[in-house]
């Protein structure tokens, strides 16, 4: 490929990571194995050191890194109980740092706990995290996350509720998802399932939106209305086909929409056992080889559109063999203008829709900033992903993407690795 994207894979498990943020120490000298750990992801040094006596005030030993790449690196080294995560790091969104942790089998089971100055609670809950919390947080609200993330990596079984009216249905998914450490209730109705969720705590639940006494729609509103109703991670996992506006009313409450089919049994196994923390290595083969076949396959891409607003002809090239491959029909820009005038055209052909955009910054005519303004100034390109490409990796470049409309910015050259993580990232799901 072009240097402008060159396969560069994340840190590997052997190199240990480097020095902790300048004039914090932390824990990685005098590590006890077996005791409670936990990894701080912060570049704030202030922040860090706050979350680090607080860690320690609590039993845990800490580590600390300054930035993405050294948090990927200390997380496969070490294996830590729970990671606090950054999500504005000066070298990688925390969003992809997430998507990396949670597509790799030696790091998925770890809980993560995302800290942002902007809400970003959505995308980071759909990724797999623990929880989240928005900037500056207070000690009360510390402590809680800390309670949180100690449940979730404490040994014990993990409860799933399962609500499917079709008995073979129940039948399956419960011998999918049940093992001697996943216990799963199955019931048939929205009423039993508001008495189970009334009486126990579950760590994930899984509905199907056809129901005989309520809809699925309702059954979620009821539980998000009355408060002694327990609310965990819900997986809508059902036959009926859904159009963009059913889609968006169900993301408000359900962390993950899985449509029946030939491979949804791979996927649904796959989102659970992200929810339940699971250990990958200690399941039966079998679920280890279906898991692998859900991660192999990038469902986030394929039949999706993406437009690339680029000049350069070398990286237009090297960006249509990383996204045709796997799927993506790839539109083309070569600035501003063209690509406003691209999406204008979409408006009265539905069939060309775009679902992404990939905006260089340096170009002709109209610039990737003044472009995105531009973009954003249209209600129906409001929730557009736009997903800047800097030339450097310089904070106030990447400030002055996200101030001009952007969600996320890759700097140049680009890392296929960490580009895929943005596309799954942001993709409209």
């Amino acid at each position: 490929l072009p240097p402008a994207v060159r396969p560069q894979a994340f840190p590997a498990a052997t190199v240990p990571p480097p020095s902790p943020p300048p004039g914090l120490e932390d824990d990685r000298d005098q590590l006890i194995p077996g005791s409670r750990l936990l990894l701080v992801v912060e570049d704030d040094a202030h922040f860090a050191g706050v979350l680090r006596d607080l860690a320690w005030e609590l039993g845990f030993q800490c580590l600390l890194a300054a930035n993405g790449t050294d948090g990927l690196a200390a997380a496969l080294h070490h294996q830590p109980s729970a990671i606090l995560l950054d999500i504005n790091l000066p070298d990688h969104s925390g969003l992809t740092v997430l998507d990396q942790l949670k597509r790799n089998a030696r790091t998925r089971h770890i809980p993560v706990h995302v800290l942002s100055a902007v809400d970003q609670a959505r995308e980071a809950l759909e990724l797999g995290a623990a929880g989240s919390a928005l900037k500056p947080v207070k000690r009360e609200e510390l402590l809680d996350v800390f309670r949180k993330l100690e449940t979730k990596f404490t040994p014990g079984v993990r409860r799933v509720l399962v609500l499917e009216d079709d008995a073979r249905q129940r039948d399956s998914i419960q011998k999918l998802l049940e093992n001697e450490h996943v216990q799963v209730e199955c019931v048939a109705t929205a009423h039993a399932a508001l008495q189970q969720l009334r009486e126990h705590t579950f760590e994930c639940m899984v509905m199907d939106l056809q129901l005989p006494d309520l809809t699925g729609y309702e059954l979620l509103e009821q539980m998000a209305a009355q408060e002694d109703v327990s609310f965990p991670p819900v997986i809508v996992y059902t036959g009926h086909p859904l159009g963009r506006d059913e889609e968006q009313r169900l993301r408000r409450f359900s962390r993950s929409i899985i449509i029946k089919g030939v491979r949804s049994p791979e996927r649904l196994l796959d989102e659970v056992t992200l929810f339940l923390h699971q250990v990958e290595s200690h399941l039966p083969p079998e679920r280890q080889r279906m898991l692998q076949a859900a991660r192999d396959r990038e469902a986030a891409l394929d039949g999706r559109r993406i437009l690339v607003v680029e000049d350069d002809v070398r990286n237009i090239f090297a960006l249509s063999r990383v996204l045709e491959p796997r799927g993506a029909k790839v539109e083309i820009a070569r600035n501003g203008k063209e690509a406003l005038a691209l999406l204008t055209k979409s408006l009265a052909q539905p069939q060309l829709a775009v679902d992404l955009v990939l905006m260089d910054i340096m170009m002709p005519e109209m610039d990737g900033l003044t472009a995105t303004r531009e973009i954003r100034k249209h209600t129906e390109w409001q929730k557009l992903p736009i997903i800047a490409l800097t030339a450097k990796a310089m904070r106030d470049d990447q400030e002055k993407c996200l101030q001009a409309g952007a969600n996320d910015y890759i700097a140049k050259p680009l890392d296929v690795e960490k580009l895929l993580s943005l596309l799954r990232v942001w993709m409209p799901r």
